[in-house]
């Protein structure tokens, strides 16, 4: 990571726990409206127990506000909210699980120092368009304590490194994988595909007795026969879905169909959009799959057709206690206006100014293929012409000044070709082996209902 902190680490599929949807949801909270949570709050007693795990306890307080939050998230999805009591006992399973994963991190001696919550939150603040100084300004104003708000962002963290210390670490793609998968891939037209596909998971415990298992059948067929009359899909999962995805509409969004389970892709592949399948089992449970969308690929091809490359270069600024990130954004204009006066070369300041691995290339970043660099980094590089300098972006790693030196179209080195196979394969074994980890765990925690109705 030292060497070049814009490329993502071998492992950097767990990223996607930890940035897209669930710090998202951080930030729905700390921009939710003053009103809305004061009128949260005299829902319930403050001081009522809901619910005990382990020795833990959930209270009803905490209970209104997560709701509160999950309707605010369901509304601006446009997704019909399920019955109030229905939504409530869906979120008090996710703060089950959530607490549950924390103790599990503290058993596993799991710490998040301030430096690593003061990167999570810059990191909600750019997905909202805003600076750190902004972000705690509007949280403040709508009411939220931001201490608070910084250990919501410090527990997501911890159950992010606990996923990649339980799922991560021990998911291996060997040769003879990568070989088979290679193989197994389809050619012509459907080899670029990708999918839009929703889930409803009805899950079923480890070590279910048939008749569990039976259960949880029969309601994926009455789901099923829910939507052939005309439900919404959405909502059914808002109100039924067992996934983590389950508060927003259960959409897995774009994916290529490699990054998909090889069971969801076998299931809507005769499908047409907007259809849904017949209920199919896996050991997570029963999943009810609707086909949303099917568009040829964006990214990369494995084993396929050429992909556009870029070369390019920059100079890394990255914010610390003595440099704010509006000073570094500074600089770096200062640097962009330089070298377009004519005033210095780019590759020179890079080895003065930035602070990256690349710093002694003179900033040179090479060949950077599709999927190399993280998205803002990504979005910003291919807004460029070559030769072409952008303007300073933002991204978790820092503050960046971007020239694209030239772009060639070319296939991808065998090598190249493994190396994609091996980080599709693997993302998808993180992917299905998630879900059954989650389970495992809400399986082994002990947990005592006292909510009411």
């Amino acid at each position: 990571m030292l060497a070049n902190p814009i490329r993502y680490p071998a492992a950097g599929a767990c990223r996607r726990f930890l940035v897209a949807p669930l710090l998202a949801c951080l930030a729905l909270l700390a921009a939710m409206p003053a009103p809305a949570r004061a009128q949260s709050a005299p829902l319930r007693p403050v001081d009522r127990v809901v619910a005990v795990v382990n020795s833990e306890a959930i209270t009803a307080g905490e209970l209104a506000l997560r709701t509160e939050v999950a309707k605010r998230q369901l509304r601006e999805q446009n997704i019909a909210l399920p019955p109030s009591d229905v939504l409530e006992k869906q979120v008090l399973e996710r703060m089950i699980l959530d607490r549950a994963q924390l103790q599990a991190a503290r058993e596993l001696g799991i710490r998040i120092d301030d430096a690593q919550v003061d990167r999570g939150v810059a990191t909600i603040a750019q997905e909202n368009g805003l600076t750190v100084a902004q972000l705690r300004e509007r949280i403040t104003r709508d009411g939220t304590n931001f201490a608070r708000f910084r250990e919501d962002v410090r527990e997501e963290i911890i159950r992010g490194r606990l996923r990649e210390r339980e799922i991560d670490s021990r998911v291996q793609v060997s040769d003879a994988d990568i070989d088979a998968f290679l193989a197994a891939q389809p050619q012509g037209a459907q080899a670029a595909s990708e999918l839009h596909v929703a889930q409803i998971l009805l899950a079923v415990p480890e070590g279910a007795t048939a008749e569990q298992i039976e259960r949880q059948r029969q309601r994926a067929e009455e789901v099923l026969r829910q939507l052939e009359r005309g439900e919404d899909f959405a909502r059914l999962a808002a109100q039924l879905s067992d996934a983590p995805e389950a508060m927003s509409g259960g959409t897995l969004g774009w994916r290529p169909a490699e990054r998909l389970p090889q069971l969801f892709v076998d299931a809507v592949s005769a499908l047409s959009p907007g259809q849904v399948a017949p209920p199919q089992r896996s050991p997570a449970g029963f999943h009810v799959l609707k086909l949303i969308g099917r568009r040829g690929a964006t990214g990369p091809r494995i084993g396929g057709a050429p992909v556009t490359q870029t070369h390019a270069r920059h100079i890394l600024i990255r914010p610390s206690e003595i440099v704010s990130e509006d000073e570094a954004l500074r600089r770096l204009r200062e640097i962009k206006q330089r070298i377009e006066g004519g005033g210095g070369d780019f590759a020179e300041l890079a080895r003065q100014y930035s602070v990256d691995g690349s710093a002694g290339r003179g900033g040179d970043l090479g060949w950077i293929y599709p999927g190399d660099t993280v998205p803002e980094f990504e979005r910003a590089m291919n807004a460029l012409a070559p030769g072409q300098i952008g303007e300073p972006v933002r991204t978790p790693f820092g503050v960046h000044l971007i020239q694209v030196i030239e772009r060639r179209t070319d296939e991808a080195s065998p090598d190249r070709v493994r190396q994609m196979a091996r980080q599709a394969l693997r993302a998808r074994r993180i992917d299905e082996a998630q879900q059954d980890w989650l389970r495992q765990l809400r399986d082994r925690t002990y947990v005592e209902y006292k909510l009411e109705g």
